[in-house]
């Protein structure tokens, strides 16, 4: 008996020392989408200035597929030993838990979220020349033409789907909702005509919108962004919606602690660094301040609207 005590105290002091130790080796950082694209940026442009923090190096992998459901779920089931971390985003982590009945993760019980380390504005936008010029004339536009304006999303149940489905609660609206797989096939229908509105991320729309092919009414950020510094937000069109798809720090439950914070700390510093936030900018995205409380507790905040809206709305996907 007097063995087995030893041996469980033995094991309990020597957790704190390893995560102190850590790290001793390179870091899996898993990104649940293809290479090539702003989270492969993001993630690179983070991680190469956080290995030189840790004296590890954290790389990079990519685990697409599932709109991030493949990657996450292999954060999920790593070793909680802080050598296998992930990129989260808004959809994994919020919506698809009250979307898909087959998960292969529980985003609250194997997860630990960190930090929010990026964000991306969604952006409300139409054709140029688009009659309304502000979302409260969209809005007369669209109860006043039941089911003959068109609007776009990049697939059922996700952000730019749902706010559009919060205004229909709100205002009646009554839009005809075209899925799209991606904003290479809505943005193009948008500029013919073919569609009259659309949310999308900053950094996709800024081009056209510099190009003055499609107009923007609004973005969904608390303050207004500096790309856009004469576009309103929708707090101020008089709608209580704050939404952003960020790129987060997540981590398998029964990380430890010691681990969890260290993370949070390098992170955040790089989220702060002159060039990193020069560096968000060109790309349309901005930092917003988080704790690891915080960030908490905005995934639950998130998790509870969404599955509010999914509910009324009866919307329902493929399994």
């Amino acid at each position: 008996m007097r063995r087995i005590i030893f041996a469980v105290l033995c094991f309990a002091l020597a957790l704190p020392a390893a995560a102190q130790e850590w790290p001793t080796k390179p870091i899996r950082f898993v990104v649940p989408w293809p290479a090539g694209g702003l989270n492969d940026l993001i993630a690179r442009a983070f991680n190469d200035r956080v290995s030189k923090a840790l004296g590890q190096t954290v790389v990079t992998d990519f685990k697409a597929g599932a709109g991030g459901r493949i990657g996450v779920a292999e954060v999920a089931r790593a070793a909680p030993d802080g050598y296998t971390i992930g990129m989260g985003n808004l959809g994994p982590l919020t919506i698809f838990p009250n979307l898909y009945k087959n998960m292969p993760y529980e985003a609250k019980k194997d997860l630990i979220p960190i930090t929010m380390f990026a964000a991306s504005p969604l952006v409300l936008v139409v054709p140029a020349n688009f009659p309304a010029k502000n979302v409260k004339e969209l809005i007369a536009l669209a109860k006043a033409q039941p089911g003959k304006l068109n609007y776009a999303s990049v697939g059922i149940g996700t952000a730019q789907h749902l706010i559009f489905e919060m205004f229909k609660k709100r205002d009646g609206t009554d839009m005809v909702h075209v899925p799209y797989k991606g904003t290479n096939e809505s943005l193009p229908q948008m500029i013919d005509g073919q569609i009259q509105a659309m949310f999308d991320t900053l950094p996709l729309m800024l081009p056209q919108l510099k190009g003055g092919r499609i107009r923007p009414l609004a973005v969904t950020t608390p303050q207004r962004v500096p790309q856009l510094p004469d576009v309103p937000t929708l707090v101020e069109s008089g709608y209580d919606v704050e939404v952003v798809t960020w790129y987060a720090l997540i981590a398998p439950a029964g990380t430890p602690k010691a681990i969890t914070d260290r993370l949070y700390k390098e992170y955040t510093t790089v989220s702060q660094m002159p060039e990193v936030q020069k560096f968000l900018a060109e790309q349309g995205l901005v930092y917003i301040p988080n704790t690891q409380a915080q960030f908490t507790s905005r995934i639950d905040a998130e998790t509870g609207r969404w599955a509010q809206i999914i509910r009324e709305q009866g919307i329902k996907v493929e399994q």
